[in-house]
């Protein structure tokens, strides 16, 4: 069945109007217009609609049966096809999924749960692990918001930089390399410790060693950064993560933070989203909110006002 929904709107305005040239007058149309409109939803719906009595026209008993339904049902087509209309967060209610790395979600998902739901309590949060292997969970709605360290290669997800982030070494307090100033000889010949969700046992550092021909012995992989900076406290394992994300899972440790004797260039920290979420409203907010916890962690004490344990050695 072929189905004219400019009837729809016809119907609204000859019932709400209860004459052809009213209606025709409402919709801006001519009245012989409305009035094949009408020849046409009388066909259509099998009943006159309008019939007239005198000089004026009356609803039949099925169209005074279904005025407040037709009515409705031309509000919600308005609706759903006009510009959004502002966002409720108050009445919001809606479950958000952000896969963030390990130490991001530590560092900042508390910060963020709080946020949501002091403004909008009827928005409830997952947040999921990252897989061991990409995938493509984002093009298939299955995840909101992710973070990355490096710029989606795919042309439908967007991406926003929301911070950058220097390396420096977690160590266990009075570990051998606290003595003294940390030479990059030092540190390369350590025990370290990587992070890899994979369970890789070489990362970028490696090449950056390779190229001072210098080499470091990697001991083990660990899968998430709370793992690897609780194995550095109970070890000697060096290991070598992000600073401001993991500076709250240091302190609480009591791990000692030197500065990484190896100039490389800080971590960039996206966050990424499927481009079909570029005009909802509801997902804008979440990201900026996000965007805003994500940033305070940059804002935390400097260098200048935390000095590191250790001085990088000339």
């Amino acid at each position: 069945m072929q189905l004219d929904l400019n009837l729809l709107t016809a119907l609204d305005a000859l019932l709400e109007e209860g004459s052809v040239a009213g209606a025709a007058a409402r919709l801006h149309v001519t009245a012989p217009a409305m009035s094949r409109s009408l020849g046409r939803i009388r066909k259509a719906t099998g009943d006159q609609i309008l019939v007239r009595t005198g000089r004026s026209m009356v609803p039949t008993i099925r169209a005074l049966a279904i005025r407040a339904q037709v009515h409705t049902l031309v509000q919600q087509a308005h609706q759903l096809l006009s510009a959004q209309q502002e966002l409720d967060l108050a009445a919001l209610e809606r479950v958000f999924t952000v896969r963030w790395h390990d130490a991001l979600t530590a560092a900042s998902g508390t910060a963020l749960i709080t946020a949501v739901h002091r403004q909008a309590p009827g928005v409830r949060l997952r947040l999921s692990a990252e897989p061991a292997t990409d995938d493509a969970e984002l093009r298939r709605g299955e995840v909101d918001l992710e973070s990355s360290s490096s710029t989606p290669a795919l042309p439908d997800i967007r991406h926003r930089l929301v911070g950058r982030d220097r390396l420096v070494v977690a160590v266990r307090p009075a570990h051998p390399l606290t003595e003294g100033p940390l030479s990059l000889e030092r540190y390369a010949a350590a025990d370290h410790l990587t992070v890899s969700r994979r369970g890789s046992l070489r990362d970028p550092i490696d090449d950056a060693l390779t190229t001072r021909g210098l080499e470091r012995r990697v001991a083990a992989a660990g899968p998430t950064a709370a793992f690897a900076l609780q194995l550095a406290l109970e070890t000697d394992l060096v290991v070598t993560l992000p600073d401001a994300v993991t500076r709250t899972a240091r302190d609480q440790l009591g791990l000692a933070t030197l500065p990484l004797p190896l100039p490389l260039p800080d971590v960039p920290l996206y966050l990424l989203w499927h481009q079909r979420y570029d005009d909802d409203r509801a997902h804008t907010w979440l990201r900026d909110l996000a965007t805003e916890t994500v940033q305070a962690l940059f804002t935390a004490p400097t260098a200048t006002q935390r000095p590191l344990t250790n001085q990088t050695s000339q």
